[in-house]
C-alpha cells in the first residue's frame, strides 16, 4: 500500500476499527485491571495497554519503516511518517460504561496530520480524514454546521486532571456561558473534534491535551471546514490549547474565551 494521504487514512481505520473491537469486548474483564497516571483521576485499563500493542503490531505489519506514538508506550516522532496513537480516548467513560470512548489513530509527516480515523467501539461509527480529500463519518461526507449567531452556538469542551487548573476552566467556562448557547463537555477531546465535524456542535476548546487526544480529530474537523487552532497557534488562548469551530461563529468565539479568561491560566 502507497503513502498517499488516503492511503495511510485506509490504513488507519481498518487498525483503529480492530482495536475498537478489542476495547468492546474485552471491557468487562479490562476494567478490573486500573491503575492512574497523573492523578487519582487519569485512569489506565488493561484494555488501554491492550489496544495500543494491537496497534503497534499491526503497524509494524503494514509499516514496519514508520514511527510511533502512543499514550501508553511512548515513541519519538520519525523523519517519514509518524503515527500517534491514543488506544482509548475518554478511559474514564471506558471504565463507568458511558459510550462516549473511541480509538484514534494519526499519520503525521513533520508533525502535521495528514490522514486520520477515530472510530467509536460501542456505536461502530468510523470518522476518517485524509489532508486536501475531505472527512467522513462512515463514508458520508462531513461538514461543519453555519450557526448564525455566536449566542446560538453549542460549544463543546473539556477539563484537566489536576484539581486547580479545573477549577480556573471551570470559571472560564461559566463566563463563557452567558454569550453562547450552551456548553457540552462529554470526556472525550477526539470525539468532541469529530462533532464539530459533524456539525453536532458549533464549537470546541480544551486545553493541556497531548498530541494523541487531538492528531486525528482536527484533521477530522479541518478537512470538514472547521477552523482549527492547536498548540503553539493561538497564544492568546493558551499555548497548549486546542479550538475548532464553524468558520462562521469562530472569530467571535475565540474573542470570547479570552474574554473568559481561557488564556489566563
Amino acid at each position: 500500500m502507497g503513502s498517499t494521504a488516503p492511503d495511510l487514512a485506509e490504513i488507519a481505520v481498518v487498525i483503529a476499527a480492530e482495536a475498537a473491537e478489542l476495547a468492546r469486548t474485552t471491557r468487562e474483564s479490562a476494567i478490573r485491571d486500573v491503575d492512574t497516571k497523573s492523578t487519582a483521576t487519569d485512569v489506565v485499563t488493561a484494555a488501554d495497554r491492550a489496544a495500543e500493542r494491537l496497534i503497534r503490531a499491526r503497524l509494524a505489519e503494514l509499516r514496519p519503516a514508520d514511527a510511533v506514538l502512543g499514550e501508553e508506550d511512548g515513541g519519538t516522532a520519525g523523519d517519514g511518517v509518524t503515527w500517534v496513537v491514543d488506544p482509548i480516548d475518554g478511559t474514564v467513560n471506558y471504565l463507568y460504561g458511558y459510550p462516549w470512548y473511541a480509538v484514534s489513530v494519526a499519520a503525521q509527516v513533520g508533525g502535521v496530520s495528514v490522514a486520520g480515523a477515530v472510530v467509536e467501539p460501542a456505536s461502530g461509527r468510523r470518522w476518517t480524514a485524509a489532508r486536501g480529500h475531505g472527512a467522513w463519518l462512515d463514508g458520508r461526507p462531513l461538514r461543519v454546521s453555519a450557526p448564525a449567531s455566536l449566542d446560538v452556538a453549542l460549544v463543546a469542551t473539556g477539563f484537566a486532571y489536576a484539581v486547580d487548573r479545573r477549577q480556573s476552566q471551570a470559571a472560564a467556562v461559566a463566563r463563557l456561558l452567558g454569550v453562547v448557547r450552551d456548553i457540552r463537555r462529554s470526556g472525550s477531546a477526539a470525539l468532541d473534534l469529530c462533532a464539530v465535524a459533524a456539525g453536532w456542535v458549533d464549537g470546541y476548546v480544551e486545553r493541556g491535551l497531548s498530541r494523541w487526544d487531538w492528531a486525528a480529530g482536527a484533521l477530522i474537523a479541518a478537512e470538514a471546514g472547521a477552523v482549527v487552532s492547536l498548540p503553539g497557534d493561538s497564544p492568546e488562548l493558551g499555548a497548549d490549547a486546542v479550538f475548532a469551530a464553524a468558520p462562521g461563529v469562530a472569530d467571535e468565539l475565540a474573542r470570547a474565551l479570552v474574554t473568559a479568561g481561557m488564556g489566563a491560566f
